[in-house]
């Protein structure tokens, strides 16, 4: 399972703040809803699900946006897998 660090501050407008590293992103308002959707322990499944219902994609852009973003956070070191 994807979670996100504890530690981010995270605003409505897509702000996102690391206090440990005094870091700090902008997400769009996709990004947001993804990151905020994996910040109460959706799965990838039902994330998944979700943007295939709401949004006019195919599964396999899907996929590669998904990994595309777990790769960014990843590398910002804003995510952890357990």
């Amino acid at each position: 399972m994807t979670k996100i660090k504890h530690s981010l501050a995270i605003n409505d407008n897509g702000f996102v703040f690391d206090p440990v590293t005094g870091e700090s992103f902008t997400l769009n308002p996709v990004g947001l809803e993804m990151l905020r959707k994996l910040d109460i322990g959706q799965s990838k499944e039902e994330i998944k699900s979700y943007y295939l219902d709401n949004y006019d994609l195919d599964k396999w852009t899907f996929e590669k946006a998904y990994l595309d973003f777990i790769a960014l956070l990843e590398k910002n070191h804003l995510i952890s897998h357990d």
